[in-house]
This record gives C-alpha cells, structure tokens and sequence, in this order.
C-alpha cells in the first residue's frame, strides 16, 4: 500500500532514455468531465486488494453518478491491466507516473535561464518559496505555497517553471542561509530537492479532468492531487482514509512497528539520518498542506480520527464511514456455518478445527508469527488442528520460502496447507476461525466477510479491528453487540496461541460470538447504507441537490459506541 517509499534515493542516476510515450498518450486523452473523480495510489483497477475493492463497490453501488479514476502510479512498467472490468458509469482511467524518468524532458531540460528572471528576482523567488514553506510548517498556513504552485505548476495558470529554480545559484545560496536544519551537504540537499520537485511537478504539472468532486483514498501524492485539482477547477475535494497513509509511511521509512503513532512534530525530534528527517517531513507537511482542501475526512473507525487529528486532520471534518457487506451475498454461507456450529456443539471433542489465514503471504501480514503460534498449541496438546493459507504468495518471495523453511522445521506439514490465490470467500463455510496476526490493518475487508458467515476472528489488535471484532457496539434503539472474537497485540504469539485455545476451547463462548459475528455486520456494516451515505456525501459536496448537510446513522452509532466504550474504560 505504501509503494512510494522507494522513491527516497532514487532519484539521482539519471538512466538510460526511456519512452515518454505512455505518458504523453495519457495527457493527450479526451477525458469527458464526471461527478466524481477518484484518485489511487498504485491500486484501482491495476492491483487487488482491500482498498480496491471498496472503490470498486462505491462505482459499482452508485450506478447513477459518473466516474473516472486517476490511477498514480510509480511508471509505465507498473501493472496496467483491469483486474475488475470498468463499469459503464467510469468514464476514463487517468495514469499519473510518478517516476522523474517519466518526465526527463519536461522536468529534467528544464534551466534557471527558463525563469526569465534575472539573479535579484531569482533570489527573491527563492526566499519566496523557503517563506512558503515556513508558512506551512510554523503556523499552518497553506495559502502561500498554493500561490507559488498556481505560479510555477499549474499547468492552466503557470507563468514560469518553478523546478528551474533549484539549479541557481541564488537558491542554493538561500538554501544554506534559510534551512541549515537539514544538515547535509549542498550535493545532498540538492539531489533530495530535486527528488521532492520532480515528484511536485508530476502530481501538480498536468491538468487534470474536470470531476464536481474529487475522491482521495489516501493522503500522500493522491491527496496533493486531489486538492489541487479540486481548486483548479472551483469543485470540492474529498478525503478517505482508509489507513492513516502518513504514519504508515513513516513507519515503513524508518522500518518501525507499523502500529506505532507518528505525529506532527516527530520528523523534529526523532534520532534519525538527515535524508530519513527531511523525507519524514516531506509525507508529514503533505499532509498538513492537504487535510485544509478537504471539505469533509472519511475514517473507517473512530479511533482512526484522533490518530489523524495527531497529524493535522480537523476533527470538526471527520465522518466515520466503514466498509460493508452485501449480507444476502453470504445467506448460503451462513447457514452452513450454523449447522457447523451444531454439530461442533454435539460433540467437540471430534471435531478437527479449522483455523483460515486470508491475506498476503508479505512480512506485515504476520504468517511467520501465526506458524510459532501453531506450534505452540500442538505442544500444549491441540492436535485437532488445521491452518489453511489463502492469499498470493509472489509478493515477497524471499519470506514465503522462509514460511516454508518454517513449516518443515518445525513439523508442521500435517497441520498447515498453503493454497496461493485463490477465492476465499467461497471457501469460507470450510473454516470455523477467521486468524489475523497482522501488524497493519485499517478495517479489513476478510474479517467482515467472516463475519457475515457468522464466522469469529482472533487477530492482531491494530487498525480497526477493535471496533470490528472487539468493542461492545450499541445500536439506536439500544441494542447492544457484544464481541466476536479475541485480539491482542501484534507479533505476540504466545497471546495468539492462548486465544486461538480460548476460543476453539469454550463451545458457548465460541458460539455467542458466531452469533454476534453476524449480528455486528447486520446492524452497523451493511453496503447498502455505506452506498447511500457515499452517494449522499458525493451530491452534497457537488452541489447535485443535496442540501449543505450530511449524517451517516450507523458511523454515528459507531462513533457514539467508540465514546461510550473510552469512557467506561
């Protein structure tokens, strides 16, 4: 989810020549104007996954609005396949290419001498920009960059090119002068510059298709995006975040725990190399310069409002709007389950329980924990066991052979089957525990399809899952949802182990949560009522008849259950 971490360091070799030519076809496209435009980060429609297949459900479930979709992606040799067959209501597939050996002839010929300016007004460009960029990190003020990127980037209103600034002398003069913090020298400082100009230029230099509303489903270049199109056309700019994109970024960069908070200040304070600090504050001021332009912020999960708040988001913005299911979809499963649960009931002693991974065999999914976990309870004695292992195997390689090495090491051939890519939800009424180990989650597609098939989970606490599978939730009417299932903290296997054997080992306990499995997805993650809260939210901020104003009944329900659980505790 987080490719763009490889563009730290990449961006001094120059290369071989490569051909512009798929990005200047995509710039020279007819793009009709939408009711919405929604903008990916290297996901939808090219690459599946969790957040793709919410995009997919939004386009699909609101067959009466128009969309494009404007794809970022790192260059022309990334996936570029439709994985999912636009529907007739997306109207174009816009690709932004990242990469500056993309854009070597637009970005790179570019001089100081293109300024058209002489050295004493190129120095007061410079100051200019450093003053800007001041103005955003000391008092959060965006308006001045905005004036400098509608100058010097924007395609429809650009007067000069405002990249050619950083080969001058008078620059790099100011530079010294104005952020001697970076402590680097001036051949570092110039090749990070560039790296942030050339990725400034990408995302800010083309116009994009006219959309009523833009659509961000991370902050990062797709927020940056988004806003500016939005101001550049006079529409609205709407923000998800399906992860808090900003920490988990940082995270990656500096190959941290990913469930560890970042906030506003630590690119300031944290003990860390020059080129890591001045990348920190690169993602972290992108997304005080972005959170402003949104008119409204959607989160999965309450908690996720406050960790946003941390870096900058207004929570006087903030909705809480989850994923959904389409609960007739898993009636067969159900029902299946059900007389699953029966029958383990009758007799548990002979029953061989069915524990499911479904995810990616990758390091921040956890396998490798869940594998020591498996061997703990064997030898605790629970030999009527079974892990299945669904999901793609050839994302890392290097660590699916070592799940591998694993499994033979530790005599767990017998006990775990790994089936690749495959349909997991039609396999779902096999399996009687849904097994998360997770280190990153926003608010997991799987663990909701499990728990429409009254399927419980056990799973790493982090992101969402909280809400999904832990907290006490509280309808209007006064109902409430106890849990379905059991968490605790990530990389812990000894824990993992420990509520795998709560679970599996307690029949009633595992069947109230079966129970409330289903019954949290009935009352607060039904598709439909996210569908119609998208679609109202889409009129509202495009002016297409809705009035200025906008409720999402089952996220405020989700919002008033977050409150109440955090002041009982």
């Amino acid at each position: 989810m987080y490719p763009f971490v490889r563009s730290l360091g990449k961006h001094r070799a120059t290369g071989p020549a490569t051909d512009l030519v798929p990005a200047q076809e995509q710039a020279q496209k007819h793009y009709e104007d939408v009711d919405v435009a929604i903008v990916m980060e290297s996901t939808y429609p090219y690459l599946k996954g969790g957040v793709s297949a919410v995009v997919h459900d939004i386009v699909t479930g609101n067959p009466d609005l128009s969309y494009g979709i404007i794809h970022i992606a790192w260059d022309s040799s990334q996936p570029m396949e439709d994985l999912y067959g636009m529907p007739e209501n997306v109207k174009w597939v816009r690709v932004i290419f990242l990469s500056m050996q993309e854009h070597r002839h637009d970005f790179m010929s570019v001089r100081p001498k293109d300024l058209n300016m002489n050295s004493a007004q190129r120095a007061r460009l410079s100051n200019r920009l450093f003053d800007a960029l001041y103005a955003l990190s000391e008092h959060r003020d965006t308006e001045p960059l905005w004036e400098l990127i509608d100058e010097g980037f924007n395609e429809r209103t650009r007067e000069y090119p405002l990249w050619a600034i950083l080969g001058s002398q008078e620059f790099m003069h100011a530079l010294t002068v104005r952020m001697p913090q970076l402590n680097m020298s001036l051949s570092e400082s110039f090749w990070t510059l560039r790296g942030f100009f050339s990725l400034a230029y990408a995302v800010l230099g083309e116009t994009m298709p006219r959309a009523r509303v833009y659509h961000a489903h991370t902050t990062g270049y797709a927020a940056l995006l988004g806003a500016a199109a939005a101001r550049d056309h006079g529409t609205s700019f709407l923000l998800t975040e399906h992860n808090l994109y900003v920490r988990d970024t940082v995270n990656t960069l500096l190959d941290r725990n990913m469930a560890l908070s970042i906030t506003s200040n630590d690119y300031r304070t944290f003990d860390v190399s020059p080129e890591h600090r001045a990348w920190m504050a690169w993602w972290i001021e992108m997304g005080h310069f972005c959170y402003p332009s949104a008119e409204v912020v959607t989160y999965l999960y309450p908690t996720a409002i406050t960790e946003a708040a941390e870096l900058g988001a207004d929570i006087d913005k903030s909705v809480v709007l989850p994923n959904g299911m389409i609960i007739e979809e898993f009636e067969d499963k159900y029902h299946k389950r059900q007389a699953a649960v029966e029958r383990i009931a009758a007799d548990p002693s002979e029953h061989t329980w069915k524990l499911v991974y479904i995810a990616r065999v990758v390091p921040i999914k956890g396998l490798m924990d869940l594998l020591s976990s498996m061997d703990l309870l064997r030898k605790a004695g629970f030999p009527n066991l079974h892990l299945d292992v669904l999901g793609p195997t050839e994302h890392v390689p290097d660590y699916y052979e070592a799940c591998l090495a694993k499994i033979e090491s530790l005599g767990l051939q017998d006990m775990v089957t790994i089936h690749g890519t495959v349909n997991g939800r039609d396999m779902l009424d096999q399996f009687d525990l849904l097994v998360l180990p997770s280190y990153n989650e926003g608010q997991p597609i799987v663990v909701l399809e499990a728990m429409a098939a009254g399927i419980p989970t056990v799973g790493s606490n982090v992101g969402g899952m909280s809400q999904l599978v832990g907290d006490e939730l509280n309808t209007n009417d006064g109902r409430t949802w106890g849990a379905c299932g059991e968490l605790l903290s990530p990389g812990d296997v000894e824990a993992m182990a420990h509520q795998i054997q709560a679970v599996i080992g307690d029949v009633d306990r595992y069947r109230s949560y079966c129970v409330n499995a289903r019954g949290r997805v009935e009352d607060f993650f039904q598709l439909h009522e996210v569908m119609s809260s998208y679609n109202k939210l889409y009129r509202m901020l495009g002016n297409m008849g809705e009035e200025r104003n906008f409720e999402y009944t089952a996220g405020q329900s989700l919002m008033a259950s977050a409150q109440a659980s955090e002041r009982a505790s």
